[in-house]
C-alpha cells in the first residue's frame, strides 16, 4: 500500500515520540523523490514492518526501502558512526541496498566520549535525572552549540580531528576515569570508521535545494515529537534538539516555505519514555494493559514505556508549534475491547481548569487531566480499509479528537502492517 504524496511533506510527531512516525513515512515514502532526517541521533527508533520482515532504525530515513528514493541524513543530526555501519550492514545483510543514502557533510558526529559524559551525567544526578537514552545525544549538541563539535567534513583533516580529540578528552577527564580513552585510540578508530562512509558524504544543501528547483517531492522524517522539543518541550525533560516541524528547515538547509504539508504522528492514547510529567499516566492494569497490547518497549533501548489516555491539550500544543495540516492517529485498535475510552479535554491546576499547555514545569507536574469518557467498541478493526467499516464507536471517538485538537485526521492505522492502514 503506497499513499499519494502531494507537494513536499513534514512528518512530525504530536506527543512524546515513539508515535509510529517510521510505519507512516514509510507509507508515504514510495511516492517521495527524496525522504530527509533532520534532528536527532541513534536515541530514536523507528519501527517498519515490511512484509513478514520487521525493520528497526535508528539513523537512517525510512525511505531506505526504495531505491529510487535518496535517503538524507541531515545537518541537525548526530551521527554516532558505530551505530550507523552497524545499520548499514544489518539492512545491506537482509537485502536492503543502502547505495541511495547520503549523509550531510557539516552533521556532528557522536565521539565515545560523548557517550560515557552523558552515562555519567545521569548517574550523577540521581533521582534530578532526565532520563537520557545514554547514548550521547545531549553532549554531541553541547559541543556543537559550544562550537567545539566534530563534523563528517572534520573526520577527513587528520590534523584538525586529532586535535579535537585531544582537547575533547582533556576538557571531559572527570568524566573519563578509567575509561582508557587515548587520544590515539580514538583518533585510529574514528579515521576507520570515516573511510567506510566517505563516500557517503556530500553537500546535501545544494542537493535538496536543486530538488525544490527541478519540483521534486521531498519528505521530511522528524524524530522524537513535540513535547520533546528543546523549546517546546516539557523542560527540562526534553531531547537536545528541534523536534518540531521548523527543524526540518534549520536541520536540512531549505526554506521554511518549502516544507508544506505538516502531518502530526499521535496514538489513539499516550506513552512517553524517561523521566518528566505526563499528566494522563496510569499506573494500574488499564496502563498495562496498553502497554502489553501495544507492545510499549522502546525501538532503541528496549525500555517499557509509560502508558495513559489521549491528551488533548498535548496535542493542540503540537498543533500550534508544528502548524499541522493533518493527523495520523495510529495504534487505533489497541483500544478494542477497552470500556469506557478517556480522552483529556483539560487540566486542573489547584480550583482553575486550563485548557493549554504550561511551560511551567512546577505547574505542569501539578496538573491533573479533566477527562471525557466515551464508549469504546468490541472486535478486531485491523481488517478496516474504510472509514464506514471502521465501529461507529471507534469513528465518534476519532470525531471528537479532530474537535477538541482542531486539526483534521487524514490517517488511520489499524494494525502494525504496511496495508493495515485507512484514508480518510
Amino acid at each position: 500500500m503506497q499513499v499519494s504524496l502531494k507537494g513536499n511533506t513534514v512528518i512530525v510527531g504530536a506527543q512524546w515520540g515513539d508515535e509510529g512516525k517510521g510505519k507512516i513515512t514509510n507509507l508515504l515514502a514510495g511516492n517521495a523523490d527524496m525522504v530527509c532526517r533532520y534532528a536527532g541521533g541513534n536515541n530514536a527508533g523507528h519501527t517498519v514492518v515490511m512484509g513478514k520482515k520487521t525493520f528497526r532504525l535508528h539513523q537512517i530515513p525510512s525511505g531506505i526501502f526504495y531505491p529510487e528514493t535518496l535517503c538524507i541524513m541531515g545537518s541537525g543530526m548526530v551521527i554516532n558512526l558505530e551505530s550507523l555501519l552497524e545499520e548499514i550492514d544489518s539492512l545491506e545483510g537482509q537485502g536492503v541496498s543502502t547505495e541511495n543514502l547520503r549523509i550531510a557533510q557539516n552533521a556532528h558526529v557522536i565521539m565515545d566520549y560523548h557517550i560515557l559524559a552523558d552515562r555519567s551525567r545521569e548517574d550523577s544526578m540521581g533521582k534530578a535525572k532526565i532520563g537520557t537514552t545514554g547514548r550521547g545525544i545531549g553532549p554531541a549538541y553541547m559541543d556543537k552549540a559550544a562550537r567545539s563539535g566534530i563534523r563528517i567534513i572534520d573526520l577527513f583533516e587528520e590534523d584538525l580531528l586529532r586535535g579535537k580529540i585531544s582537547y575533547h578528552l582533556g576538557e571531559k577527564a572527570k568524566f573519563l576515569e578509567g575509561s582508557g580513552l587515548t587520544v590515539e585510540a580514538v583518533f585510529n578508530k574514528t579515521r576507520a570508521q570515516a573511510e567506510k562512509i566517505r563516500s557517503l558524504a556530500a553537500d546535501t544543501p545544494v542537493i535538496l535545494n536543486q530538488a525544490l528547483k527541478a519540483g521534486k517531492k521531498i519528505l521530511f522524517e522528524g524524530a522524537q515529537g513535540a513535547l520533546l522539543d528543546l523549546d517546546f518541550g516539557t523542560y527540562p525533560y526534553v531531547t537536545s534538539s528541534s523536534a518540531i516541524s521548523g527543524g526540518a528547515s534549520t536541520g536540512l538547509g531549505v526554506p521554511p516555505s518549502a516544507l508544506g504539508n505538516i502531518i502530526g504522528i499521535s496514538k489513539a492514547y499516550t506513552t512517553r519514555v524517561g523521566s518528566g510529567p505526563f499528566p494522563t499516566e496510569l499506573l494500574d492494569e488499564t496502563g498495562e494493559h496498553l502497554r502489553e497490547t501495544g507492545h510499549e518497549y522502546g525501538t532503541t533501548t528496549g525500555r517499557p514505556r509509560r502508558c495513559g489516555w489521549l491528551d488533548a491539550v498535548v496535542l493542540r500544543h503540537a498543533a500550534v508549534v508544528n502548524g499541522l495540516t493533518s493527523l495520523a492517529v495510529t495504534k487505533l485498535d489497541v483500544l478494542s475491547g477497552m470500556h469506557p475510552l478517556k480522552i483529556a479535554r483539560a487540566y486542573r491546576a489547584g480550583a482553575e481548569e486550563i485548557s493549554s499547555f504550561p511551560y511551567s514545569q512546577t505547574a505542569f507536574s501539578r496538573c491533573l487531566p479533566v477527562y471525557e469518557e466515551m464508549p469504546g467498541w468490541e472486535g478486531d478493526i485491523s481488517s478496516a480499509r474504510s472509514w464506514n467499516e471502521l465501529p461507529q464507536a471507534a469513528r465518534n471517538f476519532l470525531n471528537r479528537v479532530e474537535e477538541l485538537c482542531g486539526v483534521p485526521i487524514g490517517i488511520i492505522s489499524v494494525g502494525a502492517e504496511k496495508d493495515e492502514t485507512l484514508i480518510r
